[in-house]
């Protein structure tokens, strides 16, 4: 409607455009003849598009397959030469486990991964606002199984990078690297000119690969996520990644696609239909009065998850309602008998009959 109205508004047929604009905030929207302009407001009842994500075991088997090598029967493939299969495969499980974008969990440094906590089924951790989308900087829960795979990577394989490139001189070639002396506090040391110590949590993702901690070893980078070279990963090699796992599906003739904000769609849909089931079910045996004083206790889940997003509106996350509203009409279509079967008819003979059923019809009308 809005495109009608411009174009109406081009060719003289109306004075003005009756749907109130504002400046586009997003450049791929802006086209010159447009002034850079969009419509005000948005329909809240109007089509939304069907949003891609992976159930759980689907997710897990495009994980194997395409990110750790493995073969569609569950074996492992020997002619699979990806050296950082780990490391992949727990970026993918952080990913889909905690709802980060991709720039802002490819921006993580070791100060914003918990500590593991036996007692804990999830670690809570703070995200910059830094690094975080519009500054939307949150509270995320890590799982305690996924965090586990995290500190696996920071012992081992990430240890092992870190050890290879010191041996090197990797780090001392750096130039402007910005240290953290105490290990212990998120702060780079002032210069030598004066000047306060800063807080890690202020840096943005290209201050963060200049970021090294004094360790009692040497120096060590603060960036969590590390190539071969012990150096920081850039966000366009998680790309690749994505990329390589979707051909490697493909010709494994896997049926399974995924891309960064997939996984956090696949986050938002599973969060949030878990967090309704327990929501109604709570609610089922109580009273309008307790149910009144129960939400305002715990909250709704859609608002939870939108701040687990870093949505500032509530109505961005609808669009995951609209998904569960889908999955919830899907499965009782599943469940719906087929009254064709219980007949004894068959496709062909219904539809003979309808045919007949129909010839009768205009006849009687006729006369």
């Amino acid at each position: 409607m809005n495109s009608f109205y411009r174009w109406a508004l081009e060719a003289g047929f109306v004075e003005q455009n009756p749907i109130l604009q504002r400046p586009a905030r997003d450049r791929r929207w802006c086209r010159s003849t447009e002034g850079g302009l969009t419509p005000a407001e948005a329909p809240k009842d109007g089509h939304r598009e069907d949003l891609a994500w992976l159930p759980p075991a689907s997710y897990r088997r495009w994980r194997d397959v395409g990110v750790r090598g493995y073969l569609p029967t569950g074996l492992a493939d020997h002619s699979f030469r990806g050296c950082n299969a780990a490391r992949n495969a727990t970026f993918c499980d952080l990913m889909v486990r905690t709802g980060l974008r991709l720039t802002e969990q490819a921006s993580l440094t070791l100060f914003e991964i918990p500590d593991i906590e036996t007692h804990r089924a999830y670690s809570p951790t703070r995200l910059p606002s830094a690094i975080a989308k519009n500054g939307s900087g949150r509270r995320i829960y890590v799982p305690a199984t996924v965090l586990r795979e995290v500190w696996d990577y920071i012992h081992f394989d990430r240890a092992e990078l870190i050890e290879q490139a010191r041996r090197r001189g990797a780090y001392d070639r750096i130039p402007s690297k910005l240290l953290v002396e105490d290990p212990t506090h998120a702060a780079i040391a002032p210069r030598a000119d004066g000047g306060r110590r800063r807080p890690v949590e202020t840096l943005n993702p290209r201050q963060r690969r200049r970021l090294f901690v004094c360790s009692a070893d040497g120096l060590e980078p603060a960036f969590l996520w590390l190539n071969r070279h012990g150096l920081p990963v850039m966000p366009g090699t998680w790309q690749s990644m994505f990329g390589d796992a979707n051909d490697r599906c493909r010709r494994h003739e896997v049926g399974l696609r995924a891309h960064p904000h997939l996984l956090r769609h696949t986050y938002a849909v599973v969060t949030l239909e878990q967090l309704q089931r327990e929501h109604i079910r709570e609610l089922a045996d109580m009273n309008p009065a307790q149910r009144t004083t129960y939400e305002q206790i715990f909250g709704d889940p859609l608002d939870w998850v939108r701040r687990r997003l870093g949505h500032r509106s509530v109505e961005t996350t609808f669009k995951y309602l609209h998904t569960l509203n889908e999955l919830a009409m899907e499965t009782r279509l599943a469940l719906v008998p087929d009254e064709w079967a219980e007949f004894g008819l068959s496709a062909g003979e219904l539809a003979g009959e309808v045919a007949d059923e129909q010839s009768t019809d205009v006849t009687a009308d006729s006369a």
